[in-house]
């Protein structure tokens, strides 16, 4: 399976919305247009969607991880939100939670920005 990615200029964010399989084959691409999207959209947060994630390996926890500190250097925040079972078991053993924040919808992700 492969991957498909929504991006979408918000108020407070650049929501990110992936489906499909985040892995190796698919991971530079993710990388290269949410840094594109971050640098050219002057964007200081960053709401990952990730309802529709079926799958995702150590290869996208690294796209995850370089966009947070991207957004982070600009003094942003990243919120990940709709996390399934199987990726928030692997958010959990990688200790991703630990630095970024998750949130049960997109709604609540939004909320959380506009109280920073």
């Amino acid at each position: 399976m492969s991957l498909q990615m929504e991006l979408e200029h918000g108020r407070k964010a650049l929501i990110v919305r992936l489906k499909g399989e985040l892995d190796h084959h698919t991971a530079d691409v993710v990388k290269s247009r949410m840094e594109d999207a971050i640098v050219s959209g002057d964007v200081r947060n960053v709401i990952l969607s990730l309802r529709d994630l079926s799958f995702m390996d150590s290869s996208g926890l690294g796209v995850i991880l370089g966009r947070y500190k991207q957004i982070t250097a600009k003094g942003g925040k990243m919120v990940v939100c709709d996390v399934s079972p199987a990726v928030y078991r692997l958010f959990e053993l990688s200790g991703l939670f630990k630095i970024v924040s998750v949130q049960e919808n997109e709604k609540s992700a939004i909320s959380s920005l506009e109280a920073v």
